[in-house]
């Protein structure tokens, strides 16, 4: 990939800065629905039985609130209340490992809430039973998100005795007036020792998490929050835009609507963040992921091999993901399914059916073209089209003749070329993938009709 991975252009991003979804799935989570079956769900586990296991677990627990977070967690003190919480996992654990245990684990990721909520004992507890149920390949990719206010630096060292190698740390801003006004208060030369102390326990890599558009941010602030990010090099770095909708998260209402930056400032906030990076030597992933070029994540872009699921972009593309703990996600088989997103619920359902599925979808061979497609583009800006006539049997261009039609528009501003057997994002198309990817959306498509003709009156 050229030096020239990204190039800004401000009248194309204000024309075409409208919302969309981030494609972590396709069909995107607004299809799930709650005539999904536990039966679709055992059958789509023996549809790839060759496939490898990505596991995802969820922890909810976090001791202090984030007023900018929109995750599923749950706030408090009691430790106790994690090891109710560790007792209905286990048994859905259990249930699902009946299924699919017998395949080789490649990929372990603990997230939440704040997985290290957790003590040292609740950590080896969860841990030995992943392993006693699963069968992990002894290279697993284990990760483990980490807030650095409410931890110990030895515990780095349990977590990397229990096998965990990869880290990320949310840092957010190094701004203290804005670390206050979100309620997340932290010390930053603890960072650096834990990025520090990563390093000298053979952690694989550390990503850190940045978060723009926080109140009181500005270009200022922000490029000095990024200069002392860099003195610490981390192989990898998402860069988060906050989208405030306070009507959708309470805890957002504690954020002040004249606080946060401005929309023009907001934008060269990611301008100039974009820009130090790639001149810093990182690799622009795509939307907000940044990379060192030998980090895995780079080398499998440039090769054409990157994948994205829930977790975001991914090494582990050909593997069934199976969520586990209370709202976790699972893709396996051709099927997307949800577990209870509220703790009571998911405790009742576990209680009483050992596994908590809420809704899903399976999916059709429209959507599995499609989902092609769209992966295609978000994570290696181009795709071939023989390769996907010969994976599903369409001929492209006829198949997909209403969705280049919408494309026109990426074409005239030149954000996109299409040829007899490729499309390709250009570098000032990158930063708008998402809504390239948006013209080969059925559902979005059929959203917008209805919602252009049902209002008649």
């Amino acid at each position: 990939m050229s030096n020239e991975q990204i190039i800004w252009d401000q009248a194309l991003i204000e024309k075409y800065n409208y919302s969309g979804p981030r494609y972590t799935s396709y069909p995107t989570a607004l299809e799930f629905h709650e005539a999904f079956t536990s039966a679709e769900f055992d059958m789509a586990c023996a549809r790839y039985p060759d496939r490898k296991l990505s596991l995802y677990v969820h922890i909810p627990f976090c001791h202090k609130l984030c007023y900018y977070c929109g995750c599923n967690k749950i706030i408090t003190r009691h430790q106790h209340k994690a090891d109710q919480y560790l007792d209905a996992l286990e048994q859905e654990i259990r249930q699902r490992a009946s299924l699919l245990g017998d395949r080789d684990v490649s990929q372990l990721h603990w997230g939440g809430g704040t997985p290290t909520f957790l003590t040292k004992p609740q950590i080896s507890r969860l841990m030995g039973l992943l392993r006693e149920q699963f069968r992990f390949a002894p290279d697993a990719e284990i990760s483990i998100e980490i807030d650095p206010r409410e931890i110990d630096l030895d515990m780095l060292d349990h977590l990397r005795a229990e096998g965990f190698n990869r880290l990320s740390i949310g840092v957010q801003d190094f701004n203290k007036e804005v670390q206050k006004l979100v309620n997340r208060e932290q010390d930053e030369t603890f960072i650096f020792a834990l990025v520090e102390r990563a390093r000298e326990l053979g952690f694989r890599s550390t990503n850190l998490d940045l978060i723009y558009g926080l109140p009181k941010q500005t270009r200022s602030g922000f490029a000095d929050t990024l200069a002392q990010v860099l003195t610490m090099r981390p192989g990898r770095l998402s860069v988060f835009n906050y989208a405030h909708m306070p009507t959708l998260f309470a805890a957002q209402r504690k954020i002040k609507d004249e606080d946060l930056p401005q929309a023009n400032e907001k934008l060269a906030i990611l301008q100039d963040t974009i820009a130090t990076l790639t001149g810093a030597g990182y690799q622009f992933i795509g939307m907000d992921h940044f990379a060192l070029p030998d980090d895995e994540l780079a080398v499998a872009q440039r090769q054409g091999v990157l994948h994205r699921n829930f977790q975001g972009y991914t090494t582990q593309g050909d593997c069934d993901l199976l969520g586990l703990g209370v709202s976790a996600i699972s893709m396996i088989g051709d099927c997307y399914a949800q577990n209870q997103k509220e703790l009571k619920k998911y405790y009742a359902s576990v209680g009483e059916q050992r596994e908590a599925l809420w809704k899903g979808v399976s999916l059709d061979s429209d959507d599995l073209v499609r989902r092609e497609v769209i992966k295609s583009l978000i994570c290696n800006f181009q795709l071939d089209k023989a390769a996907i006539e010969a994976q599903y049997g369409v001929a492209f261009d006829t198949y997909f003749a209403e969705d280049l039609a919408l494309l026109k528009t990426f074409i005239n501003d030149e954000l996109v070329t299409v040829d007899a057997g490729s499309i390709r994002v250009a570098p000032k198309g990158r930063l708008l993938i998402r809504n390239i990817c948006m013209c080969f959306d059925k559902y979005l498509r059929d959203r917008a009709r209805q919602q252009q003709f049902s209002r008649v009156i």
